[in-house]
């Protein structure tokens, strides 16, 4: 049977069809998963490190802003503002929670169970609470450890080296790191094998930053060790200033610091660390269940040498050296 009908029914029925096919094509297409990223430190110094972990999404076919949306939340060195910023990354239901470092995944576990997390931590996560076991972490979190809180007795063994007849070295501190103590019990124990008195100063603002180096200067220190933190990382430059003004040798704990100015540094790849993250965040977007992925340890550890920054400070202690009275 053939049915005729008028050109005003015609256009009527076509532009309902218009209007309800790119409907039923939106419905179809599927949500853009969201990622928490919540962080300890501040946006600006963390860029390079954030790139990594961005880079490893993409090419897992997560692009920001096209097929996967990262909120971020920056802690700008205020750890006490942590658990307010995890809890409205819950509320917001993300679909996976990156923390990074130690104080945000800590801030990240006690905020939800269900939520998956991918960690980025210096100490022992099962030390920590964050997992069951290193092979099989059973609940909502994995990630990766890197080890920066237990390379202090290594990086004091390295200033020896340069250093052979130094026997009073600084360790500067974040009172606010998780791994304050066992950084300092470490340092200490290796300074006392050496030979060597440890300074422990500590600093949680800038201003406390310039109170520390005034004091290793009075306390005349021969070096000085910056213990793994985030608040450090961000103060990066001005540590580096502060040490080659004041004529003090630094090791820090990755090459980012010695990049920033710093005399040497002593820790893990930093692109393959953040990377990882990446890695197992795509991998869960996909599916997998923290649970099913074991906690990556690093393998990579880098010693990174600043030569302008060797030549500054040698060409500076000759020039102090030469105004030095002779006896």
């Amino acid at each position: 049977m053939t049915v005729t009908i008028g050109r005003r029914e015609l256009l009527v029925a076509l532009g309902g069809a218009a209007v309800a096919w790119p409907l039923a094509v939106r419905a179809q297409q599927p949500a853009v998963p969201v990622v928490g990223y919540l962080n300890s430190g501040s946006p600006g110094p963390s860029t390079p490190t954030v790139a990594f972990f961005r880079q490893a999404l993409a090419e897992a076919g997560y692009v920001e802003g096209r097929t996967v949306t990262i909120e971020y939340r920056w802690a700008e060195g205020q750890y006490d503002r942590l658990p307010a910023m995890a809890a409205e990354l819950v509320h917001r239901q993300v679909a996976v929670i990156v923390a990074s470092p130690t104080p945000a995944a800590l801030a990240a576990k006690g905020a939800t169970t269900t939520i998956p997390i991918v960690f980025n931590v210096a100490g022992d996560p099962v030390k920590l609470g964050l997992v069951s076991s290193l092979a099989r972490p059973e609940g909502n979190a994995t990630g990766v450890h890197f080890f920066q809180a237990e390379l202090g007795a290594k990086q004091l063994g390295l200033l020896r080296e340069l250093l052979p007849a130094a026997a009073r070295v600084g360790l500067l501190v974040n009172p606010d790191s998780a791994f304050v103590e066992g950084v300092t019990k470490d340092v200490t124990a290796a300074g006392a094998a050496l030979g060597v008195q440890i300074d422990v100063v500590q600093a949680r603002d800038s201003r406390q930053i310039e109170s520390a180096f005034a004091t290793l200067v009075r306390n005349k220190a021969d070096g000085l060790l910056v213990g793994a933190d985030s608040f450090l990382f961000n103060r990066r430059v001005q540590l580096a200033t502060l040490a080659t003004r004041h004529t003090v040798p630094t090791v820090y704990f990755n090459r980012e610091c010695t990049e920033a100015g710093g005399l040497m540094s002593y820790g893990t790849n930093t692109p393959e660390m953040h990377r990882q993250l990446g890695v197992y965040t795509s991998r869960i977007l996909k599916g997998a269940k923290p649970a099913d992925l074991p906690v990556v340890q690093s393998t990579k550890f880098e010693f990174v040498i600043n030569l302008s920054t060797a030549r500054r400070s040698a060409s500076k202690s000759r020039r102090r050296c030469s105004r030095a009275p002779t006896r």
